[in-house]
C-alpha cells in the first residue's frame, strides 16, 4: 500500500493592478511630501519655539496658520497611501526592510492627524480671542495622546523614510540617486526643524522626499504589474 502525497496548495496570486490605478497612484505619490514641504516653508512658527511664542506668531500670521492646517490635512490623506504603494515596488526584493519601514511610517503618518488638529484648535482659539496665556497653557497641557502622537510621528517618519529609502536602494527599482535622496531627506528635515530652525532647508529636505517618491512613481507606471 503506497501513501499518496498531499496536494501542495499554492497561495493565490495577488489580483493584477490596472494601468489606470497605477497612473492614479503614481500621481499621488509625490503629493504628500510636496505639501508638507510647502507647510514647513510657510509655517509661522519654529518647531523649537515655546508655547507662548507659538501663540503670538499664530495670532500675527493667521492666514499662514490656516494654510498649514489645510496642507497638513492633505498630507494626512496622501502620505499613507503613498508609502504603501512605494512598498509594493520594494517588497519583492527587500521584504524585511520594507516591512520595518511600514511598521514605522504608517503609525507615524496616522499620528499626524492629532498634530493637525492641535494647529487647527490653536487657530480657532486665536480667532475666538481666547487669552493668549490660556492658549499657551492649553498647548502645553494637551491630552497625553498628543504627546504620544508627536513622538510616534517624529520617530516613525524620520526612521521609517530612511528604511524605505534603503529598501529602494536594495530593490534597485529606482536610480541610486533617488534612493539616496529619500534616505537623507528626513534626517535633513530633523536637522532643519530641531537644530537649525531653518524653514528653507526644511522645504528642501521634504522636497528631496518628494523627488524620491516622484521617481518611484515613474517606476510604478513603467512596471508591468507591481504586486505586494
Amino acid at each position: 500500500m503506497t501513501a499518496t502525497a498531499a496536494p501542495v496548495l499554492s497561495s493565490p496570486r495577488p489580483a493584477p493592478v490596472s494601468r489606470m490605478s497605477r497612473w492614479l497612484m503614481a500621481a499621488l505619490l509625490p503629493i504628500g511630501p510636496a505639501v508638507i514641504a510647502v507647510l514647513r516653508l510657510v509655517m509661522p512658527y519654529n518647531t523649537t519655539d515655546d508655547s507662548a511664542t507659538i501663540v503670538a506668531k499664530v495670532a500675527a500670521h493667521q492666514q499662514a496658520q490656516s494654510l498649514i492646517v489645510w496642507l497638513g490635512f492633505a498630507g494626512l490623506l496622501t502620505l499613507v497611501p503613498a508609502v504603501l504603494w512605494v512598498a509594493r515596488l520594494t517588497r519583492p526584493a527587500a521584504p524585511r526592510t520594507t516591512t520595518a519601514a511600514l511598521v514605522l511610517l504608517v503609525p507615524g503618518y496616522l499620528a499626524l492627524g492629532l498634530l493637525v488638529a492641535a494647529d487647527a484648535a490653536l487657530l480657532s482659539g486665536v480667532r475666538d480671542h481666547v487669552d493668549f496665556a490660556v492658549l499657551a497653557r492649553q498647548f502645553d497641557g494637551s491630552h497625553p495622546t498628543a504627546v504620544i502622537a508627536d513622538a510616534i510621528f517624529v520617530a516613525g517618519h524620520v526612521a521609517g523614510t530612511v528604511l524605505l529609502g534603503v529598501a529602494l536602494w536594495l530593490s534597485r527599482v529606482v536610480p541610486r540617486w533617488a534612493a539616496v535622496a529619500t534616505i537623507v531627506a528626513q534626517p535633513l528635515h530633523f536637522v532643519a526643524a530641531v537644530i537649525l530652525a531653518s524653514h528653507p532647508l526644511d522645504f528642501a529636505a521634504w522636497g528631496l522626499n518628494a523627488v524620491g517618491f516622484a521617481v518611484a512613481a515613474i517606476a510604478l507606471v513603467r512596471s508591468p504589474d507591481p504586486r505586494a
